[in-house]
């Protein structure tokens, strides 16, 4: 139950009637995981710990650079060469200390994706190379876990939730296996507030499906031009040969 603190805390979320004092309870008895602590990772770790989640586990294996703090608003200076989880933990434990937040400082393989995803509520995928992304999905949809997918690179960002649903399209519908390329913020740049603009739309759509409130961007691929400032949406549907979920 939540505390009176707790219903202090989180009155403004309350007062709406789409989430109330039922929704903000589904948010506290909530566990996400997130995969990459970086530029999209950083706000949703946040806004997530924030809201009122009640556990957040934080996957990455790298350490903080002094070239991502341009955007990755988690970690501060005196945090580089440190694990990026343990900087994020940190920052979390000052933002939302009633938040449980765990850490895994490594790559997984699937059977160990597998165990660690089955506690999950919602995974918001965070990461910035196509084989984790491929396997995160695979992952999630055996287990029939939502998957929050974004990506932003240069101007250019992309949002889109797979529920893992009968008749909803998976991340391989709408990606193939031959896409590898070095689509990465080091080799191709990417403005500070862009990560911000999607990490922010990627705790919202977490945020309602815990809460089971308001449309979720399944089957729907939206993507944001940061120069022309302008969003369009890209329908999608199941592929029957698709390897995951076909």
């Amino acid at each position: 139950m939540l505390s009176d603190q707790q219903l202090l805390k989180y009155s403004r979320q309350i007062m709406l009637p789409q989430i109330d004092i039922a929704g903000q309870q589904k948010l506290l008895n909530s566990h996400v995981i997130i995969l990459g602590m970086g530029g999209l990772g950083s706000p949703v770790a946040m806004y997530l710990a924030t809201a009122g989640v009640g556990q957040l586990t934080l996957i990455d294996d790298d350490k903080v650079d002094l070239t991502n703090l341009q955007r990755q608003i988690i970690h501060y200076t005196s945090a580089i060469g440190c694990e990026k989880v343990q900087s994020a933990k940190h920052t979390l434990n000052q933002l939302a200390p009633d938040c449980i937040v765990k850490t895994v400082n490594q790559r997984l393989v699937e059977n160990e994706l597998d165990a660690l995803l089955s506690t999950a509520t919602v995974v918001v995928d965070c990461c910035d190379n196509f084989l984790t992304r491929f396997l995160l999905n695979k992952v999630c949809f055996k287990l029939k876990v939502p998957l929050v997918s974004g990506a932003a690179i240069r101007w250019e960002g992309q949002l889109t939730t797979f529920t893992m649903q009968p008749d909803t399209p998976c991340y391989r519908c709408l990606y193939e296996e031959d896409v590898f390329a070095d689509q990465t913020c080091s080799h191709n740049g990417v403005v500070s507030p862009l990560v911000g603009v999607i990490g922010s739309m990627q705790a919202m759509e977490a945020i309602k499906l815990i809460s089971h409130v308001g449309v979720i961007a399944t089957g729907k691929l939206m993507l944001f031009d940061g120069l022309m400032m302008e969003w369009r949406t890209v329908k999608f549907k199941p592929r029957a040969d698709c390897p995951v979920c076909g």
